[in-house]
């Protein structure tokens, strides 16, 4: 007899036991097919996806680099045209696939490698306080050269030069660096046709063009973003940065 409520006992735990199991797995699939219904969240809509038939604008990056630099580049190329389409991939590439550290102290996540980066209409090097170690770089200067052969339009903001010059691929024509590097830059790359820097914030010659840097790299993507698209289209940029409110701010 005593056997015998054992094995009740046993039986009717087990049924227990089973049904809470099938519970549990309905209330787990019931979860996970809430979770799928749910929108997703606000900023995912602001993921543009990579279209290969659009012009792609390359933003190089490395340690050190000034973020504003790099920002205002794709500030510029990354907007929506008045129709809400999307003109242009704009991309980051670094020597490798880990965040780099700005000058700033930001943190950026590269698009691309080296290795692996797509092809390029344009390329945009930027500056950083520190450029020693890069301009020694192999991979980064191999790297320029490489794009200069795919490549539309090549464009260097403030210190930026320094690896344009070391590359060789802008010998013979004008280029310009930031406000009192203009000397060093001729000096240390004398194939270079550099511009007096305290006259010239923004210079074009042939497929390359630079600027000062800083502020000055909107300059230097405006002008590259009217070429590809139209003067009508830089201006509505440009309203959309509120260039003109900087402009006039202390009027």
């Amino acid at each position: 007899m005593k056997n015998l409520r054992i094995i009740t006992a046993i039986f009717f735990s087990t049924i227990f036991m089973s049904c809470n199991t099938e519970k549990s797995k309905t209330n787990f699939k019931m979860e996970n097919s809430n979770q799928a219904e749910l929108p997703s969240d606000t900023l995912t809509k602001h993921l543009k996806p990579f279209k290969s038939e659009l012009p792609t604008i390359g933003l190089l990056i490395y340690e050190g680099v000034l973020q504003g630099e790099v920002i205002a580049t794709s500030d510029v190329f990354a907007k929506l045209s008045k129709n809400g389409e999307q003109l242009f991939n704009v991309i980051t590439i670094a020597q490798t696939e880990k965040p780099i550290t700005t000058e700033e102290g930001m943190r950026f996540v590269p698009d691309y490698t080296f290795e692996n980066c797509p092809k390029l209409t344009a390329l945009f090097v930027p500056s950083g306080y520190d450029m020693y170690a890069h301009v020694r770089n192999e991979q980064m200067i191999d790297f320029i050269k490489k794009k200069n052969e795919e490549t539309k339009y090549i464009v260097s903001n403030c210190a930026g030069a320094q690896l344009i010059g070391k590359s060789g691929i802008a010998d013979g024509h004008k280029i310009v660096t930031y406000i009192g590097g203009g000397k060093q830059l001729q000096k240390d790359f004398p194939n270079l046709k550099v511009q007096n820097d305290s006259l010239v914030a923004f210079v074009e010659d042939g497929k390359f063009s630079s600027s000062n840097g800083n502020l000055a790299s909107y300059i230097s993507a405006l002008n590259l973003l009217e070429k590809m698209t139209s003067t009508e289209h830089r201006k509505f940029i440009e309203s959309y940065l509120y260039i003109d409110v900087l402009q006039n701010w202390k009027k």
